[in-house]
């Protein structure tokens, strides 16, 4: 069953947190006794790797991770994933296919959180990237994680435009610095919604 509040968690580019961000906040809504669930519709991973953004977001909610993303939409090779499933052989998920395989608990929770991949341009699938499946889900909250320091400014206005509605952009890895609280304040004074405390995000997520 959708869950009563769906936040999409995208980031500006790799590597910007947005595992780290969806895993807090679920930990920090599961504290408030609301139920959460997440879910990442395919993800692609170093073979090496210790562990999956699937395994540290089930890790949060209490859930398995091949619950949280499905086994066959695990992609051992570190390239975007459509790009993973063709070197490996594998036919390249369709967006119809991602969000129909959606599945969350039947017990309708409070707050779903669904992950998607690298940037808003960044392809998740043979025929749409990270934005289109932010818009195919229909979100009630789009969150852009991205990092607070050099280059914050200009990777929010880039991606920005290209989500499906005007995101909460969290700024990751916010130190209260002067770069990152003149950062902060250049993005409000354009008009961004900027928040920089992750508990902060979790009451936006949890809803009013």
């Amino acid at each position: 069953m959708r869950p009563e509040r769906l936040v999409v968690v995208l980031g500006t580019d790799t590597g910007v947190g947005k595992t780290w961000v969806a895993a807090n906040v679920a930990a920090r809504l599961k504290a408030r006794w609301i139920t959460v669930a997440a879910r990442k519709p395919v993800q692609s991973f170093g073979p090496c790797d210790a562990e999956t953004d699937a395994d540290v977001l089930a890790m949060a909610t209490g859930e398995a991770p091949a619950d949280v993303c499905p086994r066959h939409r695990w992609y051992a090779v570190a390239m975007a994933p459509p790009i993973a499933a063709a070197f490996l052989g594998i036919e390249p998920p369709a967006l119809e296919a991602l969000v129909a395989e959606l599945e969350w608990p039947a017990d309708q929770v409070d707050v779903g959180l669904l992950e998607t991949v690298g940037g808003p341009r960044s392809p998740i699938a043979g025929d749409a990237d990270s934005a289109g499946l932010a818009a195919a889900v229909e979100a009630d909250l789009i969150v852009l994680v991205a990092n607070a320091g050099l280059g914050a400014i200009n990777a929010v206005r880039l991606c920005a435009p290209v989500v499906p509605g005007p995101p909460v952009v969290f700024l990751n890895r916010f130190d209260g610095g002067d770069l990152h609280e003149r950062n902060r304040r250049w993005l409000q004074a354009e008009g961004f919604d900027v928040v920089v405390d992750i508990a902060e995000l979790a009451r936006r997520a949890a809803g009013p």
